[in-house]
């Protein structure tokens, strides 16, 4: 899948500076070609040298009549000097150079555009373009606060909700790569797993001494996919997998941005499930169920034996798609921080200025906070909770991980819990978390006696301050990788 992208005022600008270079240069090359000078073409043209010059340049656009008249002197078509086809090297550096010094970067550096004469080597050219895009590397790296992060999951939430968290082309990845391991339906083993991986040209090989800094590696010289050795004894390695070979199956590329690194997390979460949890017998599976009036997102869980986080992501991808009904998600960590969030039925959790859910304190009387103070671990929590947005019905599980506890819930509005096991359920909530009162600030009578005599030293989420991780592989140690795959490298 190829998240859409919206095109700015600026990319349009750029795009026609684009077209009059190229076309400038087109006319110049075939100039070239047909030995003639500037002052021929210029007088053949019956138009001073100066304007022509500026024409080649890309610093004028010539009108139609004019073009008309130019290529009639070059013994081309008009279509020639339009047309799509590839410019030689020295037109194509000579282009990119010219783009580069009319953007941001050499500005903010006091750079001024030059012109670039015959006699400049193209080494230099590549060379400047090599530093051009180095530095806009670098930029990028420094922008990439966590403000930046947090637009940037904004922007990807707001395009699930437009979708409904539902997106047919990574659907059609995952029903493509079963049918290539003919994978008969319903719940992928272990074999499965292992056909897809030999399907795409990768042995598995389970190691203990995996790079700290990754889940998996791939040695694409050889084909062969590392995991940890712990795998198979603590989770589900059918996941690790999956995910490893997601962006080899969606093509990924080196992120160049944060947006984009998100984006191809998300992917590769997503194709992990379709392939895990099938459309085509999940999707009648979810509506017999609802038929019955008994979804449930443990029979989800458990037909498919997947954890209770995978089957609740997989539920909001085909809830509103397949049932109609309209969701929302939460994962809460225990200190209760939301870290993963989507909805499209309108409730309204907690939100930064800029429209972040991620990283904000989730409300202490929400189903996701409650479920660490049941005792019963065992069975799903039921809660109704009342907010100024309405009634909102959840279903809520508690699931450890390496770094603390997290609970995740699946909620909806109170009209559509009818098609919902545990909807019986006499837990209630009340929620305000608009209000600040509600449970973000402490009671009146503690916070009189403990304001002034209370003095905690946070602890700051490693995230806080972070910017996006630098490198090919954003995050990871690549000495260690390198390391890593010449050890284990086979010998000939």
């Amino acid at each position: 899948m190829t998240l859409p992208e919206t095109m700015t005022t600026d990319a349009g600008d750029e795009a026609d500076a684009a077209d009059a270079l190229t076309i400038g240069r087109r006319i110049r090359q075939l100039r070239v070609a047909r030995g003639m000078t500037l002052e021929e073409l210029a007088g053949a043209v019956e138009r001073a040298p100066s304007q022509l010059s500026m024409i080649e340049t890309g610093k004028r656009e010539p009108k139609l009549t004019l073009l008309r008249t130019i290529a009639k002197a070059l013994g081309a078509s008009v279509d020639q000097l339009l047309e799509a086809e590839t410019l030689d090297e020295r037109a194509t550096l000579e282009i990119a150079l010219e783009r580069a010094m009319k953007g941001s970067t050499f500005r903010s550096l006091g750079i001024d555009a030059f012109r670039i004469g015959k006699t400049l080597p193209d080494d230099a050219l590549r060379a400047m373009l090599a530093l051009h895009g180095e530095i806009e590397r670098l930029g990028d790296e420094r922008s990439a606060t966590p403000e930046e992060a947090r637009r940037a999951n904004v922007e990807l939430r707001h395009l699930m909700r437009r979708q409904d968290n539902y997106f047919a082309e990574l659907e059609e990845h995952a029903r493509g790569i079963l049918r290539a391991v003919d994978h008969p339906g319903g719940p992928v083993t272990q074999r499965t797993a292992s056909d897809i991986a030999a399907h795409l040209g990768f042995s598995l090989h389970y190691v203990p001494d995996l790079p700290a800094s990754t889940r998996s590696v791939a040695d694409v010289r050889n084909g062969r996919l590392y995991l940890s050795s712990t795998v198979p004894a603590k989770g589900d390695s059918r996941t690790a997998v999956l995910q490893a070979l997601g962006s080899r199956i969606l093509g990924h590329s080196e992120p160049r941005s944060y947006a984009e690194f998100l984006r191809q997390r998300v992917e590769t979460n997503y194709l992990t499930g379709a392939l895990l949890i099938p459309e085509e017998h999940a999707a009648p599976a979810l509506q017999d169920a609802k038929a019955r009036r008994a979804i449930s997102i443990e029979d989800l869980r458990d037909t498919y034996s997947v954890s209770y986080e995978t089957a609740a992501h997989r539920f909001t991808n085909l809830a509103t798609r397949h049932l109609g009904i309209r969701v929302h998600f939460l994962k809460v960590h225990e200190s209760g921080t939301i870290t993963k969030a989507y909805e499209n039925d309108d409730v309204n959790f907690p939100a930064d200025r800029l429209g972040s859910i991620e990283g904000q304190l989730c409300c202490r009387r929400w189903t996701s906070r409650a479920v660490f103070d049941i005792p019963d671990k065992f069975n799903p929590y039921y809660q109704y909770t009342d907010t100024g947005n309405g009634t909102y019905w959840c279903t809520a599980r508690v699931e450890g991980s390496s770094e603390g506890a997290h609970s995740v819930s699946v909620g909806v509005r109170f009209d559509d819990t009818k098609w919902f096991l545990g909807r019986e359920t006499t837990n209630r909530g009340l929620s305000r978390h608009a209000v600040e009162v509600c449970c973000r600030r402490a009671p009146a009578e503690l916070e009189s006696q403990w304001r002034d005599q209370a003095w905690p030293n946070v602890r700051t989420p490693r995230t806080l301050l972070a910017t996006l991780p630098t490198g090919s592989f954003p995050g990871v140690d690549t000495t260690d990788l390198y390391e890593f795959l010449e050890a284990h490298a086979p010998t000939a």
